[in-house]
């Protein structure tokens, strides 16, 4: 076997689900642009009336690919769609395309699944539960299979706070072969009333799926070589292949641009606790890291007992807080703000939940009621008080993460890494403990206001945002001011009448 991630992906053909989706393009682009991998056989969902091959033709023209297509014109040609879909028996793969799989793939990097927390429990079941079934049961008919690489999530086992790179199987009040069975037995809508007794202590769906993927791998894997990869919470990129590069609005991010417009205002949060981010390349390259390891370990040691685990997360020698996340965030108002904004941007952290919703009340719900009248004489559609009912799910579906701090366990990936030669190591960075927070949190927001915001980093373009954010500080200072003197007034008017 060659040495090196490089030399393990020479040649090789890859089996990629998720491959649509945020972390799949990133997976993707990183293969295509620094190893000679052979084929890229991505499972995709189909569309009605788009062809699945449309769907990665789109691929020239994402941001996220132009540092590969001007090095590599033609590296999408290697990229093959499956049609496929995880809610589907078997997969929803063709006789004639399962054949092909078993036939040719060596590596299978397996990242589909729902990541809403608030999914309906019959749904995460579906997706992350069964297709990890399913997705064993095909990779067990691979003929030419060297490495298999589930990803999962750092807060799989989020019931503790003291997170090994282990299975937690006890924490389960029913087994992932009893859940599944169950699933087959009774409807949709029985299951989805079932939710509050089959979670037991985990916080949704999304975690208490994720932690029962993890457990089918425990009962099912066998002797495929595979491994478990953690990652806490994913954010945009750091410096591959473009700085700051994101598609989706999922977690902090959202919070973070809806404060960039001046439409969130207040959220609630432990600002001590601990806040768990990771760059979305960093995450890619753990992921390669972990494929080269499981092959490189199988072939050293044969059979596998029991799939070892991966953890990405911040090091504890450079730990996040949320008040200095939000610091970070809020801080390139003055920098970079955005030429369409609401208000002016500011956030208050309430520590103590039970205060949160009476500060909601004055510092979005009122105001959105009075916005939401404003376009409704304006002969437009109202938005804003819809708008926060998303924004308060959003902040109530994050609270337990928000308000904890985890201590994750990470000595595998760090042995990882040191197994690595000085240029991969290079070329496939995940270094936590070195990650400057300040630079990344740039390179994030700078590639929020692009990427979501779609506003390009031009003097000018800069430059008005400045002009506007002076503008609503004005008003927002003279509207603070008029409110606490007329609050002042109040109180001095009641206490004449008191005396």
């Amino acid at each position: 076997m060659d040495n090196g991630i490089q030399g393990f992906f020479k040649n090789k053909t890859v089996f990629l689900t998720g491959g649509t989706g945020f972390l799949g393009k990133v997976v993707t682009e990183k293969l295509l642009r620094t190893t000679e991998v052979n084929r890229i056989y991505s499972l995709i969902r189909p569309k009605k009336g788009v062809p699945i091959q449309e769907r990665i033709s789109i691929w020239e023209k994402d941001p996220v690919f132009e540092v590969l297509l001007r090095t590599k014109p033609d590296a999408l040609q290697r990229v093959c769609p499956i049609a496929g879909d995880c809610l589907a028996p078997d997969l929803g793969i063709s006789e004639s395309d399962r054949k092909i799989l078993a036939a040719e793939v060596h590596v299978v990097i397996h990242g589909a699944a729902t990541v809403r927390f608030d999914e309906a429990l019959h749904l995460a079941v579906a997706i992350n539960v069964r297709a990890t079934r399913l997705m064993l049961q095909l990779a067990k008919q691979m003929t030419q299979l060297v490495s298999y690489v589930h990803v999962s999530t750092a807060y799989s086992n989020c019931v503790v706070t003291d997170i090994a790179e282990r299975f937690y199987p006890e924490h389960l009040n029913c087994s992932s072969d009893k859940v599944l069975a169950l699933g087959d037995l009774v409807n949709n809508e029985t299951l989805d009333k079932m939710t509050p007794a089959l979670l037991g202590s985990f916080p949704n769906t999304y975690t208490y799926t994720k932690a029962l993927a993890e457990d089918v791998i425990l009962r099912e894997a066998g002797n495929l070589p595979l491994s478990i990869f953690r990652p806490a919470i994913i954010m945009s990129t750091y410096k591959e292949p473009l700085n700051g590069w994101v598609d989706n609005l999922y977690g902090p991010l959202a919070l973070c641009f809806g404060a960039a417009r001046g439409v969130m205002r207040v959220t609630t949060a432990d600002p001590e606790a601990k806040i768990n981010l990771v760059p979305a390349d960093y995450c890619v390259n753990v992921a390669l890291a972990c494929a080269w390891k499981t092959a490189e370990k199988s072939v050293e040691s044969g059979k596998v007992k029991r799939p070892p685990i991966y953890t990405l997360a911040p090091s504890e020698k450079n730990l996040v807080t949320n008040r200095e996340f939000i610091k970070l965030s809020v801080v390139y108002r003055d920098v970079i703000p955005l030429t369409k904004m609401l208000w002016y941007p500011f956030v208050l952290c309430i520590s103590n939940p039970s205060l949160f919703p009476l500060a909601a009340f004055f510092f979005h719900t009122l105001p959105g009621y009075f916005f939401d009248a404003i376009l409704r004489l304006s002969g437009r559609k109202p938005l804003l008080v819809k708008l926060y009912r998303k924004i308060h799910k959003n902040i109530a579906v994050l609270g337990p993460f928000s308000s904890t701090t985890w201590k994750f366990d990470s000595s595998n990936t760090m042995e990882l890494r040191q197994s690595m030669s000085k240029e991969d190591r290079n070329l496939f960075d995940f270094d936590m403990a070195r990650l400057d927070w300040s630079d990344y949190f740039k390179s994030a927001m700078y590639g929020m206001r692009l990427y979501i915001g779609k506003e390009q980093p031009t003097a000018e373009s800069i430059a008005k945002g400045l002009k506007l954010r002076m503008r609503l500080k004005i008003l927002h200072y003279a509207l603070t001011s008029s409110l606490i003197s007329a609050a002042g007034f109040a109180l001095w008017s009641l206490a004449k009448l008191v005396v």
